[in-house]
């Protein structure tokens, strides 16, 4: 599995999720098993490039290659110079971003909504793609099959972008009208890869190994990006991984493995965000860490009245150790978050 002049240690990849695959989220699922991660998106606006929110996501200290970049907009000179901007600061890969579903989004004709205008559309891919040339990086895009049902153009638009010089597509098998609801189809993303000679990647509602193993034979896709299944849960990397090599699934995390996942997950985030705002940043990931397990839901309560991040840190330490007492390996399962969290194709 390659992505232009960079090799993937496997076809399991982690999704960008706005507000969720930071440097600190991405360097765990890479280091979990994702054979590739994609940042959250950055604004093409010049105007917000020096904001202490873009700064942040464009932040790749320490993370191994190849480093991936999404950006967002609506204008082919600005996604270009964004596009720009982000190699400059470290990124190997552009990913344009043609999937999320937000209203904040779509209201500004980004995302998805760009797939409503496939001039416009296309307008995107070859300046970013142009812009990205001299530096030998690698363009590749994520969409959805359309904006409605009635306007299932994923394929039109996949087929211009491979010949405008992108080098790989990921579609998620919603429209933009479903948000993620009802369930993802497969047949749209399969037609794409019939048609397609780059790698193309399959996403939505990739939730277990077996879901994986299913959506890779009924599409052919090349490789799966999994997205809210790995919020709490960043080790379905490695568990996808190694069912697809081997047919058979690894066993439970034990629980004083996932309390130092998560201890030193969030040293990392109050590093990136400091103190303040990484406690409360850091809530919903310790909320998806817990939300299954035995007295998760008390816990996820108490630990979101805490105003410090020291005492926020002991308490889920405190939790993890009261756990372990009682179970060596996690009880069960974390099911995926619900909602729409996840911004992107």
């Amino acid at each position: 599995m390659r992505i232009g002049p960079y090799e993937l240690a496997n076809n399991v990849f982690a999704a960008p999720m706005a507000g969720v695959t930071d440097r600190p989220f991405r360097m765990l699922c890479k280091k979990l098993g994702a054979g590739y991660a994609v940042s959250e998106m950055v604004t093409s606006r010049r105007d917000l490039w020096n904001s202490l929110k873009t700064s942040r996501r464009a932040n790749h200290d320490g993370e191994a290659a190849p480093i991936a970049v999404q950006i967002a907009g609506t204008d082919a000179a600005m996604m270009a110079d964004a596009a720009a901007y982000n190699i400059d600061r470290g990124a190997q890969i552009i990913d344009i971003n043609m999937g999320c579903p937000a209203k904040k989004v779509c209201n500004k004709w980004a995302g998805s909504a760009l797939m409503q205008d496939e001039t416009l559309a296309l307008e995107i891919v070859q300046a970013v793609v142009t812009a990205a040339a001299p530096h030998g990086v690698p363009v590749t895009l994520k969409m959805r099959t359309g904006w409605r049902h009635d306007q299932r153009n994923a394929l039109a638009i996949a087929r211009a972008a491979e010949a405008a010089g992108v080098a790989m597509v990921t579609v998620h098998g919603r429209t933009r009208e479903q948000g993620y609801k009802g369930e993802a189809e497969y047949e749209t993303i399969a037609a794409v890869k019939a048609a397609l000679r780059i790698p193309v990647v399959a996403n939505g509602d990739i939730t277990t190994p077996e879901k994986a193993r299913e959506v890779l034979a009924a599409t052919g896709a090349d490789a799966v990006m999994i997205g809210r299944a790995a919020q709490g849960r960043p080790w379905i990397f490695r568990e996808v991984v190694h069912f697809l090599k081997t047919g058979e699934h690894l066993a439970p995390p034990l629980v004083a493995e996932v309390r130092q996942l998560l201890l030193d997950h969030l040293l990392d985030h109050y590093a990136l965000y400091g103190e303040g705002s990484g406690l409360r940043s850091a809530r919903k990931h310790i909320a998806w860490y817990v939300r299954s397990l035995p007295g998760g839901e008390a816990f996820r309560q108490t630990m979101n009245q805490i105003d410090d991040a020291g005492r926020q840190w002991q308490a889920v330490k405190d939790f993890f150790d009261a756990l372990e007492s009682a179970h060596e390996r996690l009880p069960m399962a974390s099911s995926p978050v619900e909602g729409d969290i996840e911004c992107t194709a």
